[in-house]
């Protein structure tokens, strides 16, 4: 197995090194400061130099002009790719995921398929849909169907459109604070979206949307933060889009425009629950 990260430089708590991380995003310099008994410990990636990371913190440390320095174009410093697949085992589970249910289920036309991913079974009897209820969801204990509605699609746009910001935004998330605090931020707005949704509508939904709008409002209040070392650097014009797409979404526009039924519901909890998931991470990331 080969080494990922690799430390740099331990420091004193007492020195405040958000201005030097925030230096080292700039220009894509992958690391991660951790706290370790009265000491805080800078990590790189493992195909970066550290002696060149040393440097240029004695050159911050003393007072220099870092905007003067040269980094990307530096032979010594070889920065990880934007998208190093490996790194991103979260990220492509969702994609991957998502096309196959969609293709298996036939975007929704294979209904013998499709019962088994939604939130509640669903039962046909001739024309007509009859569902058991959450309550037996529970009761079975069938728990992985208050998560699955987020993988099913019933058409190519609506597909294509949301594996694009998972591609974009959960990527991003994961590469640069983990894969754990992604799958939580997943299956948490994940499970609180579909739960609202089916409370509005019935089982009978599905999408990614919810997610979409959890990982664009998280990284967006995150970035938002005063003091953190890592930022997302996602144009702050994103949030007016998604409220924006929000209101248009309630006001009937987007179904009157032909675009179907819309899960206004879903949107709505998983962009409050992007929200709520960053002061989660913060106080778990600080302990």
């Amino acid at each position: 197995m080969r080494d990922v990260m690799v430390k740099v430089l331990e420091v004193s708590l007492q020195l405040d090194l958000s201005e030097f991380a925030a230096f080292l995003w700039q220009h894509q310099i992958p690391h991660r400061i951790m706290e370790e008994g009265e000491c805080q410990q800078l990590w790189v990636s493992a195909g970066i130099n550290p002696q060149r990371i040393n440097q240029l913190f004695e050159l911050w440390r003393s007072g220099a002009d870092l905007s003067q320095v040269q980094v990307q174009h530096n032979p010594a410093i070889n920065t990880t790719p934007a998208f190093d697949l490996h790194r991103l085992p979260a990220t492509l589970m969702l994609i991957v995921a998502s096309v196959l249910i969609a293709l298996l289920t036939g975007f929704g036309d294979n209904f013998e398929l499709l019962r088994y991913f939604t939130i509640a079974d669903l039962i046909q009897q001739g024309d007509s849909l009859y569902t058991p209820g959450l309550d037996v969801t529970l009761e079975s204990g069938q728990l992985w169907r208050l998560l699955t509605p987020i993988f099913l699609h019933f058409n190519i746009p609506h597909l294509a459109f949301n594996l694009l910001w998972i591609w974009v935004v959960a990527a991003r998330i994961e590469r640069l604070q983990g894969l754990n605090v992604l799958l939580g931020l997943v299956v948490f707005s994940g499970v609180a979206s579909n739960l609202a949704q089916y409370v509005v509508s019935g089982p009978l939904f599905g999408g990614m949307s919810g997610v979409v709008f959890a990982v664009l409002a998280y990284t967006w209040l995150w970035d938002r933060q005063r003091k953190v070392a890592e930022r997302f650097n996602l144009p702050p014009a994103l949030m007016a889009l998604m409220v924006i797409w929000l209101a248009l979404g309630f006001s009937g526009v987007l179904e009157g425009a032909g675009m179907g039924a819309v899960a206004n519901t879903a949107h709505l909890v998983g962009l409050l629950a992007g929200l709520a998931f960053v002061p989660l991470v913060a106080v778990l990331r600080r302990r």
